[in-house]
């Protein structure tokens, strides 16, 4: 049975907010611990477990409408918080009644609940958030509002997503309701409701694993983020260490990119990135991996590849930046942007650790830097 993870993609910045999203999130997996460990039988101990879920719920609610009031924001959306707020509670106690005519009440309640989490967190405390925000800078309750779901540049992905679980979690509702008086009529109305509600959490479930693989991405560069890359990394440096082959790693670094950010502006600085790491990827084999490893570095992971090999890739990378003839005026390398590559290569050993390539890259990225940047540079190359 499947719990709610909490990471930092739910974060709303509001520390109080987010403290009691966390406390949530833990009722809600003790709550499927319950079900999942067999304390179903002990009526009293599942009873415990779910009035605190929902008596703790209510303090949020009446926590995060006070907070909504006192800053100000839009009247409209007030009351449209305080109605989703009523109706999570209302959607609750139905599923909570009818739990004894379903087949696996665990997973529909703790569907319905990480919907409903998902959605309350993305969708609403987060725009909640940034109309805060807004008002603070200056805009009017109104103005704040209409642009608190606004969906921008690298984000689109996510919010469509979030738009998805709204649509999953408005159909877990009107499911809800309608199978409560499927259960007063007629118990094959009943199986029929509950086909659909797991329908729903298989499709909430899918929905689900699309947003661990958007926690694989980086924002802004749509590429694989660290993350990503230190799962995929080790993978290959296994598979290079069984098969006795060669594992190149690319270390790149946007040259003078802080005189870049101060002569252009941080906004620029982004779109720089953006085109730089899409003349880096072009071109490049599936297996392949390019990833920003922090600020304005990328790496790039060429498996089976020897040094020679990932040497040319490297200068094919330095010509193909150079090519696209992006202006830095304040560059002392050249009047456009340009980058520095550090190459390494290993065929690991049986005992050879995976940290020593990073290394070797690194340290070539370094030597690239010392001569004078805007070339690639192998790891031994003296």
């Amino acid at each position: 049975m499947r719990t709610f993870q909490w990471s930092a993609h739910f974060e709303t910045g509001l520390t109080v907010i987010d403290g009691q999203h966390q406390e949530l999130v833990g009722l809600i997996n003790r709550l499927g611990h319950s079900f999942l460990v067999g304390d179903a039988s002990d009526e009293r101990a599942l009873r415990a477990v779910f009035d605190e879920l929902a008596a703790y719920a209510e303090l949020h609610f009446t926590y995060e409408e006070s907070l909504m009031y006192d800053a100000e924001l839009a009247p409209a959306y007030i009351e449209r918080h305080h109605e989703v707020h009523a109706a999570f509670g209302e959607q609750l106690a139905v599923l909570w009644e009818s739990r004894n005519t379903m087949e696996n009440p665990g997973e529909i309640l703790l569907g319905f609940l990480v919907a409903w989490l998902g959605f309350h967190i993305l969708r609403e405390d987060q725009a909640m958030a940034r109309q805060m925000a807004a008002i603070r800078a200056g805009a009017s309750p109104e103005a704040a509002l209409a642009s608190a779901h606004e969906q921008r540049g690298p984000q689109d992905r996510t919010a469509a997503l979030v738009d998805a679980l709204q649509g999953l979690y408005q159909t877990l509702s009107l499911t809800n309701r309608e199978l409560t008086s499927a259960n007063r009529q007629l118990e094959e109305r009943v199986a029929e409701r509950t086909r659909s509600l797991a329908e729903a959490n298989d499709a909430l479930r899918a929905a689900y694993r699309q947003m661990e693989d958007l926690a694989r991405v980086d924002g802004l560069l749509s590429i694989a983020n660290r993350r990503h890359f230190d799962e995929r990394f080790e993978q290959e440096w296994r598979r290079a260490q069984r098969e006795r082959t060669p594992l190149s790693l690319l270390m790149i670094d946007v040259d003078h990119f802080k005189l870049y950010n101060d002569a252009y502006g941080h906004q620029a600085g982004d779109d720089c990135l953006r085109a730089v790491t899409a003349c880096v990827g072009a071109g490049r084999r599936p297996a392949d991996l390019l990833a920003r490893y922090g600020g304005e570095e990328l790496v790039m992971m060429l498996p089976n590849t020897p040094s020679a090999g990932a040497l040319v890739v490297a200068r094919e990378v330095c010509a193909s930046v150079e090519r696209a003839a992006l202006s830095h005026r304040t560059s002392p390398v050249a009047a456009y942007v340009t980058v520095s590559v550090g190459v390494a290569t290993r065929t690991p050993h049986a005992c050879g650790e995976s940290s020593l390539l990073i290394a070797d890259a690194d340290a070539a990225l370094y030597a690239a830097k010392d001569r004078g940047r805007a070339r690639a540079v192998a790891a031994g190359d003296d």
